[in-house]
């Protein structure tokens, strides 16, 4: 398994997003309707690393994208995590806890300092995730996000104050493309 950095427009990165969308009109009725430039997944202000098996297949996605204080009810310095993804027949095999550390170690080094998500009542498999990755709910009048005033929005934060993980292998920024 490799996690590889790509830009958010990659014909892999677009599949990945195809197939959540698809996931989230089955659990919520409709796709996530989040504007996203893929400029903004672009280091330095982010990142988007995609997840293949031995055989090139693209499995599983995730990113980061700079956020500041804006009417959205981000901070300056939050680093938002988005688009995180393991197709079904990958999941359990720990992709996108590796994911996460790979991205919050990335944010960390771009100088964020608190990162933040926006997932729903819908995905409880996302939220255990968190909770068990160190990310705190953040209380109703402190929702952020494009979702903040749905009852099914649930936002968490972490603070970066120290390595998520050890890096793995193909996860950092300073590795190019292929």
């Amino acid at each position: 398994m490799r996690i590889l950095p790509r830009a958010y427009d990659h014909p892999d990165a677009v599949k990945l997003q195809e197939q959540v969308q698809l996931e989230y009109v089955e659990r919520y009725g409709d796709p996530d309707f989040t504007v996203m430039d893929p400029a903004q997944f672009a280091p330095p202000c982010g990142l988007y690393l995609i997840a293949y098996e031995d055989d090139g297949t693209p499995v599983a996605t995730g990113g980061w994208r700079a956020q500041d204080r804006n009417g959205e009810g981000y901070a300056d310095g939050d680093a938002e995590i988005k688009r995180m993804y393991v197709v079904p027949h990958a999941r359990g095999r720990g992709l996108a806890r590796r994911i996460l550390a790979a991205l919050e170690d990335d944010a960390r080094a771009a100088g964020r300092i608190r990162m933040v998500l926006e997932t729903g009542i819908m995905q409880p498999e996302a939220i255990e995730l968190y909770a068990s990755s160190g990310y705190a709910p953040v209380p109703e009048q402190l929702k952020f996000g494009h979702y903040r005033a749905y009852d099914s929005s649930r936002c968490f934060t972490k603070p970066l104050t120290e390595p998520a993980s050890p890096r793995s292998s193909g996860s950092s920024r300073s590795q190019g493309s292929p």
